[in-house]
């Protein structure tokens, strides 16, 4: 028994007693690294959290400059738009005004040639039989009458 006794007194302190320092610091080391490992993860739970909302933050920026660019875009094209409706609009008052003038010019050259004809035919007409006074109020007479079918068109 004594024999006994001390062979337990001998495994508990030489065999025992490391082995259980072992077990504890192995005890340790698992639950460190348990604890580790939680750790790691609530930080990379907490990074993907930031990340996703940075990831919101650059969606919602980029929708904002879309919808900027598409404003922009928009105020652009209309001011083209007006821009060229000014233009044309102006092109068009001109070109009117050119034919305006134009047609005032044709009237008064075809009057002037027509007059002219009238005053050859009359003096073909009247070759000497009519004095100067004559051929002028002739000649007047024409152009009112000329003038007058020029005003009722």
């Amino acid at each position: 028994m004594i024999n006994l006794v001390i062979l337990y007194l001998l495994l508990r302190k030489f065999l025992i007693g490391p082995l259980m320092n072992i077990m504890e610091k192995r005890r340790a080391m698992i639950a460190d690294g348990l604890q580790n490992a939680s750790d790691q993860q609530a930080q990379a739970m907490e990074l993907k959290s930031r990340y996703e909302d940075a990831l919101t933050g650059a969606k919602d920026e980029s929708r904002r400059m879309i919808e900027q660019a598409k404003a922009d875009a928009k105020k652009e094209y209309d001011r083209i738009l007006e821009q060229a409706g000014t233009e044309a609009d102006q092109m068009m008052r001109s070109a009117r005004e050119t034919i305006d003038v134009e047609r005032e010019q044709a009237l008064r050259q075809m009057k002037a040639e027509v007059a002219s004809l009238a005053v050859d035919a009359a003096r073909k007409v009247m070759a000497d039989s009519c004095t100067a006074r004559e051929s002028q109020a002739v000649y007047d007479q024409f152009l009112k009458e000329a003038g007058d079918l020029h005003e009722d068109k």
